[in-house]
């Protein structure tokens, strides 16, 4: 019955109240405050890093003055924890007056006018995750409003203090709500996560009607261990979740914890990676403001983000998963091109990994293929030559790769376009030197 329930408030939806924003064709990128600053609202001990007006005007400075817009990170996400314990005297949402004493609206308009946007953090249900005042049925229509008339560009809501049919009517109440402001909103919907994201209880056809982007599992620790658990179930449901991405509705793994504290630059690039062949949304939760030069270059891989930001958004898959420890995955791109990442697990050395592209299921064909993080162009390659690629233990190679007969149709002359791994060009284009071996 619950899940009949279900899809009938879906289908009424599906034709009443679909998004229909036009937003987020490719994954969205930018900054959001979690992981990294969780509910810090002491700040008068913690002035640098409490949840302010004062953090997020910091970080909007730190993505429009360093490189970090022109690549496409240009929203400036507040999660939970900014609000006043108490709705005003109209029953409207406020934000704390000690911690952002000029409002959300001033906050908006100071990220607006360095070309940014700004997203702001909900609750379908009676509170927050942290105790602060939730979004009831009865204040749908008043919550979208306000993030309306503040100039919030998308929303969060997150699904505690409720329970599965008060989400069942809440989260398509609100794409509705929004949807009648007339204010362009992205909206991030946590609803998945709280049904086991996984149907029948969750039925992703229908809720791509209604959210931008969804959590599907539980939050992202600082950890290596938790970027594989979040890797694995993404990648052992791929069946179910890899056919309802796409142009404005996508798979969110939860935030890119690179630049923080756990994890090596072997495991960041390899966090990267895996994100850009899941599609999904790049939500750095770091601090900006000292982040390392090595954390920087891998967020900023201008190549890579191409991957990401594919025209076409076809999640990708894992193809093989070896006993040795190495696993490979798969994402189509546009133009006929593709992306492969060969990841280890495996924790004592590298691992020279032999396979070819016909074991891939590559068709018959000569192959230009780009090594993502070198940023070397590779000897062009066979379907059936068998290479061998070096993985360092919990890292990851990545690779750019073209048919060359649709390589030659779309460069002309020569043996390599620029313009063909994304908008963003690479010094070192033309370069042969990398970790891979003809056998």
């Amino acid at each position: 019955m619950q899940c009949l329930a279900v899809c009938f408030v879906l289908a009424f939806c599906t034709a009443a109240c679909a998004l229909e924003n036009g937003l987020m064709r490719t994954p969205p990128m930018g900054w959001l405050a979690w992981e990294r600053f969780r509910c810090d609202t002491d700040c008068l001990m913690d002035p640098d890093n409490c949840i302010s007006e004062h953090l997020f005007m910091e970080m909007a400075d730190r993505l429009s003055e360093d490189g970090w817009r022109e690549l496409g990170y240009v929203y400036i996400n507040i999660d939970d924890c900014w609000s006043s314990m108490q709705r005003d005297s109209q029953g409207r949402l406020q934000a704390d007056p000690k911690r952002f004493p000029r409002g959300i609206a001033h906050l908006a308009q100071y990220v607006h006018d360095r070309g940014l946007k700004l997203g702001i953090y909900g609750d379908m249900g009676t509170h927050t995750c942290g105790g602060y005042p939730g979004t009831t049925l009865d204040k749908i229509e008043t919550d979208a409003q306000t993030f309306a008339d503040w100039g919030v560009d998308m929303l969060k809501l997150d699904g505690c203090y409720s329970n599965s049919s008060y989400q069942e009517q809440g989260y398509p109440m609100m794409s509705k709500a929004l949807n009648a402001t007339g204010r362009p909103i992205g909206y991030s919907c946590s609803w998945p996560a709280y049904q086991g994201g996984l149907p029948p209880k969750v039925n992703y056809t229908l809720l791509a009607q209604i959210c931008n982007l969804w959590r599907n599992y539980g939050d992202i620790q600082d950890s290596w261990d938790s970027v594989l658990n979040v890797v694995d179930w993404f990648f052992n449901n791929q069946d179910v979740l890899q056919p309802v991405a796409g142009p404005g509705q996508w798979n969110d793994p939860d935030m890119l914890i690179i630049g923080d504290f756990g994890l090596s630059m072997d495991q960041s690039r390899a966090q990267m990676a895996l994100w850009a062949i899941m599609a999904a949304p790049l939500f750095m939760s770091n601090d900006l403001r000292t982040i390392s030069n090595g954390a920087r270059a891998i967020l900023q891989n201008k190549l890579l983000i191409g991957i990401n930001q594919d025209r076409l958004g076809i999640q990708g898959r894992r193809l093989i998963k070896e006993k040795s420890g190495i696993e490979v995955f798969w994402r189509p791109l546009d133009k006929g091109a593709s992306a492969l990442v060969f990841l280890s697990r495996r924790s004592d050395m590298p691992h020279l990994y032999k396979t070819s592209l016909k074991e891939l299921s590559y068709k018959t064909g000569v192959y230009e293929a780009y090594d993502v993080f070198s940023e070397r162009l590779l000897p062009q390659l066979k379907d059936s030559t068998e290479f061998g690629v070096s993985v360092n233990p919990s890292g990851v190679v990545m690779w750019y790769i073209y048919p060359v007969a649709e390589w030659k149709k779309e460069a002309g002359p020569g043996r390599f376009s620029k313009k063909l791994i994304g908008p963003k060009s690479h010094p070192h284009a033309n370069e042969v030197d990398a970790p891979f071996l003809l056998l």
